[in-house]
């Protein structure tokens, strides 16, 4: 490594560390840090960066790291399921999109080979960027984010007929015909590859290498395969970033993908950050305030266009106008590839320096709005959806089939589609508790639907959502969509139709709990924060700790971390029975046939018979509480009783139906 190389990639650290510092205090994402550092740092502000070439390669590398590591998160059989998405929706928005701006490069005075070469620039939108930041927002497979990456990946593909099309615009004796029947053949053997690999030979790869029990080993040969499958990719023609993803595609059904995965983050992050300081410093600012007007007239018709053409492919492919508005906003940016395009635009003199530098101005620029467009794009539809919108705008092109949800009362309502959400769903249908799971996935929603489950589809934020699901008689309430604003929008709705409803809302950070609280929850699940403390219990145990200072301790930790709200949690905040180790409660139900069944408390000699207390009884919704001598046990009566492990096992054989002559001594 040149002593330069190193130089500048300690000026680089530094001045991303600066500017992420201030950055963070205000809320600025981190990729607009980098892209500010490349500006700051880069040739046309300061020019203290000078091994740009080699910066590149580095930047190449996160992206690179980047797409694997999105290939192994996605796997080949979501892919599979986008297919339209992929080919209906990529095909639409990248033609719509070139299309319209070659009818606007009219009005800036383009000929019209110039005018297609842009409007295909234009149509490419950013992979690194985006799916970076769909990553961090745990929004890749949400509904939306499977359009958009469907749509990046169409135009990943697209990069080498649009490679063989500038070729050709410049060089008109190029043989068409023989280039297209060498790209029909190169992309056959890179299906065959994807499916072989991903079938057969990586997983038992994989299995031999983990057997060895070497990390090294392991993590040598996940970057070897990682970079051996971009080049080869590359070596075809197609671009590096999308032979990554293709390789993380072939590793994602492996069992030893997560484990890969979860090595490579900080490689990626480190590697990535170089990808948007590269970006950065192709800005030329000078360029950007002598042509100012000319620059912020090109930024706003690139967002808007993009957006609306990239919006209606989605409202095409069935989404609500909330998914219309996010994936229109998330495609709204140019990409990355753009970039080599527009290098040998210029190079076969299709595009003008001018040109150019307006072209690079322009896509730093949307990538460097991008952050801020992809965070207001839910706030923002929210508030479009309150105008008085068509009702085919609002519930989407092909909206779910409508169930008939019964009349429920006193029900279980599970908002959200994450798996702790379906598994709680599962749970109640087992058990045959009544529920409503209310899912805003039209996919997830299908496939329960069509198990026979009660599900409704839609955002849980919005009122005639809950009010379909009952919320209003429901007797508890899940919120588990992880994310905290909707979470708080939809306590807040949820209160709002029915004051007496039990919330329990899963959070990631136990720092959210004070505001869902505030917002009317009953009970607020920090996910992260319990299960440090499940496996804190695991070890105390382990340790032989005694049950009352391991609930001592337990509680004591909740305490310091939940502070006041340690009175809210119904659960786990101490009781007398922290004092009587030995001491539990029960609920034991009243077996149709059982010896207590129809006999009165004082007639069955409960407290004799087994040396339980007698605390209440629910009948039905009815609670009894302090039972009398001469109530009579009914069949399915729940009867809560306070005993000792042994006297609470006497109990349950009482009111089993399998004893009917019991005698305890």
């Amino acid at each position: 490594m040149e002593i330069n190389l190193l130089k500048d990639i300690v000026i680089i650290f530094a001045l991303s560390t600066l500017v992420n510092m201030v950055f963070n205090r205000i809320k600025v994402p981190t990729a607009v840090g980098y892209l500010m550092t490349g500006i700051v740092a880069g040739p046309h502000l300061l020019s203290i960066v000078h091994a740009e070439h080699e910066i590149e390669l580095l930047a190449e590398i996160g992206v690179i790291l980047l797409l694997f590591t999105i290939g192994m998160e996605f796997s080949l059989k979501h892919l599979l399921k986008i297919r339209r998405i992929v080919f209906l929706g990529g095909l639409f928005q990248v033609f719509v999109t070139a299309g319209a701006f070659y009818l606007v490069s009219g009005f800036y005075g383009l000929n019209w080979k110039t005018g297609i070469f842009i409007g295909f620039l234009a149509a490419l939108s950013s992979s690194a960027l985006v799916l970076k930041l769909l990553q961090e927002r745990s929004e890749l497979t949400s509904n939306y984010g499977r359009t958009v990456l469907g749509i990046l990946i169409f135009q990943d593909l697209m990069l080498v007929p649009l490679l063989l099309f500038t070729n050709m615009l410049g060089n008109a004796q190029m043989d068409i015909g023989r280039e297209v029947v060498v790209l029909i053949i190169k992309a056959a053997f890179i299906i065959g590859l994807v499916y072989a690999g991903n079938k057969w030979l990586l997983p038992r790869l994989l299995h031999l290498i983990a057997l060895t029990r070497n990390q090294e080993l392991f993590m040598m040969s996940i970057f070897l395969i990682c970079l051996a499958i971009a080049l080869l990719t590359y070596q075809l023609g197609m671009s590096l970033a999308f032979g990554a993803f293709l390789a993380g595609l072939m590793i994602s059904e492996s069992p030893y993908s997560h484990n890969a995965f979860s090595n490579l983050i900080p490689f990626k992050d480190t590697f990535t950050s170089f990808f948007f300081v590269s970006i950065g410093m192709l800005l030329d600012l000078s360029f950007v305030v002598d042509n100012f007007q000319l620059v912020l007239m090109s930024v706003m018709l690139v967002l808007f266009i993009k957006s609306i053409v990239a919006g209606g492919t989605g409202f095409i492919l069935g989404h609500t106008f909330k998914g219309t508005v996010m994936v229109g906003l998330a495609l709204s940016q140019v990409g990355e590839f753009s970039f080599i395009l527009a290098k040998i635009g210029q190079a076969n003199n299709i595009l003008s320096n001018e040109y150019y530098q307006l072209f690079l101005s322009v896509a730093v620029i949307t990538m460097g709005l991008t952050p801020f467009i992809i965070k207001a794009s839910p706030p923002l539809a929210n508030l479009l959806l309150k105008l008085n919108l068509p009702g085919i705008l609002v519930n989407g092109m092909f909206p779910l089939k409508e169930i008939e949800t019964p009349e429920m009362d006193n029900h279980l309502v599970i908002i959200g589609k994450d798996p702790s959400a379906l598994k709680l769903a599962k749970m109640a249908r087992y058990n045959k508790l009544p529920y409503i799971s209310i899912i805003f996935d039209p996919l997830i929603s299908k496939e329960c639907i069509e198990r026979g489950e009660t599900v409704v589809y839609g955002d849980a934020v919005n009122e005639p959502i809950l009010m379909k699901a009952h919320v209003d008689t429901a007797g508890i309430v899940v919120v588990s969509v992880g994310s905290l604003i909707p979470s708080m929008a939809i306590v807040d709705k949820v209160r709002l139709l029915n004051k007496k409803v039990h919330i329990i809302v899963r959070v990631k950070h136990v720092e959210d709990v004070k505001l869902l609280y505030d917002l009317g929850a009953d009970q607020v699940f920090p996910e992260k924060f319990e299960i440090a403390i499940d496996m804190f219990n695991r070890i105390l145990i382990k340790k032989l700790y005694p049950q009352k200072e391991l609930n001592r301790i337990l509680n004591h930790i909740r305490s310091m971390s939940l502070g006041e709200f340690i009175e809210k949690d119904t659960i786990n905040r101490p009781t007398l029975l922290d004092d009587l180790p030995n001491m539990n409660i029960a609920a034991v139900k009243v077996e149709n046939g059982s010896f207590i069944e129809g006999k009165t408390l004082i007639d069955s000699r409960l407290r004799n018979k087994t040396g339980v207390t007698l605390l209440a009884i629910k009948r039905g919704s009815e609670i009894i509480e302090h039972p009398t001598p001469r109530l009579v046990f009914h069949s399915n009566d729940i009867a809560y009783v306070m005993g000792n492990p042994e006297q609470l096992n006497f109990a349950f054989e009482l009111f089993s139906a399998d004893q009917h002559e019991f005698s305890p001594n």
